[in-house]
């Protein structure tokens, strides 16, 4: 594990370089003057990279940096000041150190010029790892020979400007690789925007990615660029592609052929230049034959096809994935972080993942929070669903349509899973939205669809009811109706 010495006067400075290094998996040493980094510099090992600041009392730092170096002539050393001195700088470069950070220093700029001098420390438990930081917290590792073909070929396909469908179970990372694709692209400096076609409801998808003139619809008293102007020059994720209605994959059509396409009420043509890539978690040749994909979207779309495999089918991954976890989130929850002990790591070898890396990151949530080696293989709503009269009715193959039936499991899964989040935020709809991952729009949109109320309004009905009167609240079909067809961004705003 890579060593690191952090040199500086002030002790706030040193508390928080310390705890974001060790964060990301570093040992780090400290030391509040130059006589006591001298002192630090005598033990072993040796740190491979020192942190040290300029101004201090007693003894400086380009005093300390001379003698450090006596001591440890291969040592690398990071001056960080936080005065505009160049002469002082130039001057300690030329000294031996090896780079120079101003402060206050940015948390970014620190890891990056960390990373330059020492191995990562995911790396550094095994140097045959890749790894590679997406930012915003989303990475890409892979151990075994199924991902590391995976990453070379993302990196050849990055820099052709074609569309790239990307299939894979649900959780397996289809949005970490459309975003390595778009890192290595010309676009990677544009915008990249992930819009996932199934959380969007069907009669406001359109204008989301769109967008429409005013006077379009009721409610549209401007213009809207949609999210396909918004990302020009940049790349495009379209998510659960196949949850998308055929009259919109027409249109998506166009814009893959043409490069252009009109906005709702529009008359004339609205050209962009986005490279689209498509996700989605079903069998694309089923969802062909079932007419739910256009077979000629399907071929505009699979130029390049990236199938990922599950968590199941690359198990060298499930450790080095598991420190990865463990060490961000005990920096997030500023909690100590766990080892993984023999017993664990035989639980999570023999286990069969359904989840794929998503079921990873919340098993080790919770053993970080509450110490629990044990996995539950289904959540228990999920369990009580299987079980459930219309489950086992539908298991023995009395369904006629098969179509029919999954359509209506996905909708009482949904339903399931809106009411679910409902009830955990005490039915505020905004928070509910947000842990759904979808926007507030769509999940009144939903919650009218399977005739979801809270405990609220059905004592509201049921006193009308008695009283033989309407009152109309916030979560009125009347009240909504007048402005569901008002577009929304993905966040929920109007």
């Amino acid at each position: 594990m890579a060593k690191i010495l952090i040199v500086d006067d002030d002790p706030m400075m040193l508390r928080y370089t310390r705890s974001l290094l060790e964060s990301e998996g570093y040992e780090v040493t400290s030391a509040g003057c130059g006589t006591d980094a001298l002192r630090e510099m005598q033990t072993l090992p040796l740190p491979e990279l020192v942190l040290l600041d300029m101004v201090m009392p007693e003894m400086d730092g380009l005093e300390t940096l001379t003698r450090m170096l006596a001591i440890a002539p291969t040592a690398k050393v990071v001056m960080l000041s936080g005065q505009h001195d160049p002469a002082g700088i130039v001057q300690a470069m030329k000294s031996g150190a090896a780079d120079y950070l101003p402060k206050p220093v940015d948390e970014d700029r620190l890891l990056e010029a960390v990373g330059l001098y020492v191995p990562s420390a995911v790396q550094a438990e095994d140097p045959e790892l890749i790894y590679e930081d997406l930012g915003t917290e989303n990475f890409f590792l892979a151990a075994s020979p199924a991902m590391k073909n995976i990453y070379d070929q993302a990196l050849r396909i990055a820099r052709v400007e074609v569309p790239v469908l990307i299939t894979g179970e649900s959780g397996t990372g289809k949005e970490v690789i459309a975003q390595l694709l778009h890192k290595h692209s010309p676009r990677a400096k544009k915008r990249f925007l992930k819009i996932n076609c199934a959380a969007i409801p069907e009669d406001l998808l359109e204008s989301e990615l769109f967008g429409y003139e005013a006077g379009a619809f009721t409610g549209a008293n401007t213009s809207k660029p949609g999210y396909f102007e918004q990302c020009d020059k940049g790349t495009i994720l379209l998510d659960e592609i196949g949850e998308m209605p055929p009259r919109l994959q027409a249109k998506l059509l166009q814009v893959l052929q043409e490069q252009r396409f009109f906005r709702l009420g529009g008359r004339a043509p609205v050209s962009v230049d986005v490279r689209i890539l498509a996700a989605t978690n079903v069998d694309v040749k089923a969802a062909v034959e079932q007419g739910r994909l256009r077979l000629d979207l399907y071929y505009r779309l699979n130029a390049f096809n990236i199938v990922l495999p599950p968590l199941r089918e690359r198990r060298e991954e499930i450790a080095p994935l598991f420190r990865h976890f463990m060490k961000h989130m005990a920096y997030a929850y500023h909690h100590p972080a766990r080892p993984m002990t023999d017993s664990l790591f035989r639980t999570l070898m023999q286990h069969s993942w359904p989840g794929n890396l998503r079921e990873l990151y919340n098993v080790v949530k919770r053993y970080l929070v509450l110490g629990e080696e044990t996995l539950t293989t289904a959540p228990a709503a999920a369990q009580e669903y299987r079980n459930s009269p219309v489950t086992a009715h539908r298991s023995t193959g009395n369904s006629s349509d098969l179509k029919q039936a999954v359509r209506e499991l996905k909708h009482e899964a949904e339903a399931e899973a809106i009411r679910n989040a409902l009830e955990t935020t005490q039915w505020r709809r905004k928070e509910a939205a947000q842990l759904l991952g979808i926007c507030y729009k769509a999940l009144i949109y939903k919650s009218r669809q399977y005739g979801i109320i809270s405990p609220r309004q059905k004592a509201v009905s049921k006193l009308a009811n008695a009283t033989g009167t309407h009152c109309a609240t916030a979560e009125d079909p009347a009240v909504i109706r007048g402005s569901r067809l008002t577009a929304v961004s993905s966040d929920g705003r109007a």
